[in-house]
Parts: structure tokens; C-alpha cells; sequence
């Protein structure tokens, strides 16, 4: 190494690699501070007891290079520890420095267990994009050897530099990666808005819940059939849903109210409903449920999740008995994108700082108007529209595109 002038600063970065234990951070740090080093960048990393340090330092100028190098070294043998150092010239100094005002991002890489196809065709992705990776973190915990029965989940995180090259080209990729390897990818902007996300709004049926709740009850009335019917092509964006809802909802005139309660006591949650739910509450999220349903089962949910407001359709109900007939103002498409901006006013924040997640096409307005709107084991035209989807986790999963760890959730009590 060439030794530069004396009366300037030299800027030095430093690798070191080796079994990792407590002290050695320490004990590095505090040798360079007998030389008054400036610590400019650090990054570091442990992978099962293996140390990855890198420390960018700027040497003062009354003290040689050289010198500091060969002590680091030493001192890194000492501790068991391999050292490489490279020397930063000030032209590439400088030129990083300008980089800093480049666009960052994340994608965030879910499946139920994290293949090296997987991770390859992602990281295969990134580099044609022309997308510099900053440093990639595992989100979820460490997988058990064993099988015990319970849903795996995988979640790697991408901190990404620079801006894509093609960004239709980018969403198609996304989409065709997650259809062809069994993955869901979510590319979100690394901004404040990404970090401060505070109202989660929900849809209800198909979503919260496995099943919709209208063809329940018309499997009651002995119409199950007919309105299924109708129900999928509304949730395709074949039918309008105003009039989707107004036909099947007529079809259960005459039918008695005490079949409400029995069929909210067989709907089963989705996967990952309560673990999101109950996480939310205790990141102090405000959660929504906006929902083409009822309101007696959005209500039933709310207790059961303690949900902070349900918006729904209310049925009429005259002398114990369904009269075909919902009350008010149709929750549909416009009408829960509307209630999102709504709750987003209430709480003063704004609308880039709310969560929406569902599955139909009548949540697809929703979906757009979020700062993070998320289509959940959606039909193919929302899947093709929305920005982000999941759809090979449970509902817990949204927790991981907002960057929680699975080390720092809770679990929801066993019923």
C-alpha cells in the first residue's frame, strides 16, 4: 500500500470474519480509538456463531495508515479473527457519498419454506432490474428441523438501492416468479410512510373469514346454489355488486333470525387472523373492518378480535325474520375506499400511512387508495391489479411486509 500524504486523512475499509462471541466489537472498536478514528459506515452480521464485520474508518491525518492497518491485523489474530483492509480513494469516497440520495426499497420474499430456486430467481431479478442489495435479512424465525404440524412460514427481506430499470416489467416478473415458484414477493418504496403505517382496514368474507358469510346463509334458506353463483361472479368483476347484493339478499326473504347466531359460531377464522390481529393491537394499530358482508357478523368479529370500528351492510329484520332487504347506504367498492379515507382523516394521518388487505374485485378501489394495499389469496383480476399480494401464507404474513419479526410477536392464547 502506497502511503499518502501526511496532511490529509486516509479512509479504510476494514473486513473481519471468524466465529463470532461477546467482546470482540468491543475489542476492536476500542483499537481504533487509540488511533481517534472516525467511524464513517459499519455493518455487521451473524450467521449461526459466523462473524461478517466491515467497518469503514477514516484515519486522521497525523497518523500513518500503514501503521493503524498493521495493528488492526494484529489484533484481529489475537482475537481469532481474519482482517482485510482496503484503502477508499477520495474520488470513490466522494462518488458513494452522492449515491446516498439514490431511491431505496424492499422486497419482501414469503413462502412457506425458502428455496435456493426461490432465492435465486429473486436475486436474479434484482441484479437485471439494475438494483443494488444493501443488506438482505432473514424477517421470520429460524425453521425447526421437524416437522410439528404447525404452518411454516419464510420471510426474507431485501434493502435495496437505485430505481428499476423497467417497472411493468418488474410487476410482471413479480407476478410470474410468485405463479411459477409458490412464493409471494412485495416491492414497496423504503420510506417514512413504510415505517409509519397506523390504520389497518379488512374485508370480512373470504378474508378475516374462510368462508362467505351470504352463501352460509343461503344454504339456510335452501338458495345456496343460486347464490353462490352470484357471489363469484360479482367477486370476478362480472356483475355489479350493488345489484349482486340486492339479488342474493332477496333471495333470503323469510328466513329467521336465529340462524344468525349458529352460523357465526361455525365460521372459521383464516390462518393468521388472530396472530395479525392481536399483534396489531399491541403495535397500537387502529384496525378497520370494511366489509361487503353484515354487520351482526362484522360486530360478532370485532368482539372476538377486538376490532376498533366495523363498517357493513346492516339486514333488515322485521318480526324475527329476514325481509330480503339491507338497510342504508351499499358498502361496495367505492363506498370502502371512501371509509378508508374516512378513518385516515379520523385519525389524522395520511391515507399513505393505512393498511388495506382483501380478496374481491370490490376491493380493488380500496387496494389502490392505501398506502399499502395487499390482495389475500385474491381472485386473478385483483391479483393482476393490486400492488402487493399474498397468497401462500396466512394473514399473520401482512406483518411481515411491514418488517416485524417473528422473534418480536406473541402468540394468540390456545381457545
Amino acid at each position: 500500500m502506497t502511503k499518502p500524504s501526511s496532511n490529509t486523512d486516509t479512509t479504510v475499509l476494514f473486513r473481519f470474519t471468524g466465529e463470532d462471541r461477546p467482546g470482540l466489537t468491543a475489542s476492536l472498536s476500542e483499537h481504533f480509538a487509540k488511533f481517534d478514528c472516525e467511524v464513517i459506515d459499519v455493518n455487521q452480521a451473524v450467521i449461526h456463531r459466523s462473524l461478517l464485520l466491515g467497518l469503514m474508518v477514516r484515519i486522521p491525518a497525523d497518523s500513518d495508515p500503514e501503521t493503524v492497518i498493521h495493528k488492526m491485523r494484529r489484533r484481529a489474530e489475537k482475537l481469532d479473527l481474519k482482517c482485510k483492509s482496503v484503502s477508499i480513494e477520495h474520488a470513490d469516497y466522494d462518488r458513494w457519498v452522492r449515491r446516498q440520495g439514490k431511491s431505496r426499497y424492499i422486497l419482501t420474499l414469503i413462502s412457506r419454506a425458502v428455496t435456493a430456486q426461490q432465492f435465486a430467481a429473486v436475486s436474479r431479478l434484482i441484479a437485471d432490474q439494475g438494483l443494488n442489495i444493501d443488506v438482505i435479512t432473514r424477517i421470520s424465525g429460524r425453521p425447526s428441523r421437524e416437522n410439528d404440524g404447525t404452518p411454516r412460514r419464510a420471510c426474507v427481506e431485501f434493502s435495496l438501492r437505485g430505481d428499476p430499470a423497467d417497472a411493468d416489467a418488474l410487476k410482471a416478473s413479480l407476478l410470474d416468479l410468485s405463479s411459477r415458484l409458490d412464493l409471494d414477493l412485495a416491492f414497496q418504496r423504503d420510506d417514512a410512510f413504510r415505517r409509519n403505517r397506523r390504520v389497518v382496514a379488512l374485508d370480512m368474507d373470504s378474508t378475516l373469514l374462510q368462508a362467505e358469510v351470504i352463501d352460509e346463509l343461503a344454504v339456510e334458506a335452501g338458495v345456496g346454489d343460486k347464490v353462490k353463483a352470484i357471489t363469484e361472479a360479482a367477486m370476478r368483476g362480472e356483475i355489479d355488486f350493488d345489484e349482486s347484493l340486492r339479488l342474493r339478499v332477496a333471495s333470503l326473504e323469510g328466513l329467521s333470525a336465529d340462524v344468525l347466531p349458529k352460523i357465526a359460531a361455525r365460521l372459521e377464522l383464516t390462518e393468521g387472523a388472530e396472530r395479525l390481529l392481536l399483534n396489531l393491537k399491541r403495535f397500537g394499530y387502529r384496525t378497520a373492518i370494511l366489509s361487503g358482508g353484515f354487520t351482526y357478523f362484522g360486530e360478532f368479529l370485532q368482539k372476538r378480535l377486538q376490532v376498533d370500528h366495523v363498517y357493513a351492510n346492516e339486514l333488515e329484520i322485521i318480526d324475527g325474520k329476514l325481509t330480503g332487504r339491507v338497510l342504508g347506504e351499499i358498502v361496495n367498492a367505492e363506498r370502502k375506499a371512501s371509509l378508508l379515507e374516512q378513518l385516515a382523516e379520523q385519525e389524522g394521518i395520511d391515507c399513505e400511512q393505512t393498511i388495506a388487505v382483501g380478496d374481491g374485485a370490490n376491493d380493488l378501489p380500496m387496494l389502490s387508495r392505501a398506502g399499502l394495499g395487499i390482495a389475500f389469496h385474491a381472485k386473478p383480476i385483483v391479483r393482476q391489479s393490486a400492488k402487493h399480494q399474498v397468497s401462500t401464507l396466512g394473514l399473520d404474513a401482512v406483518l411481515y411486509l411491514l418488517g416485524v419479526r417473528d422473534r418480536d410477536l406473541v402468540e394468540p392464547e390456545e381457545a
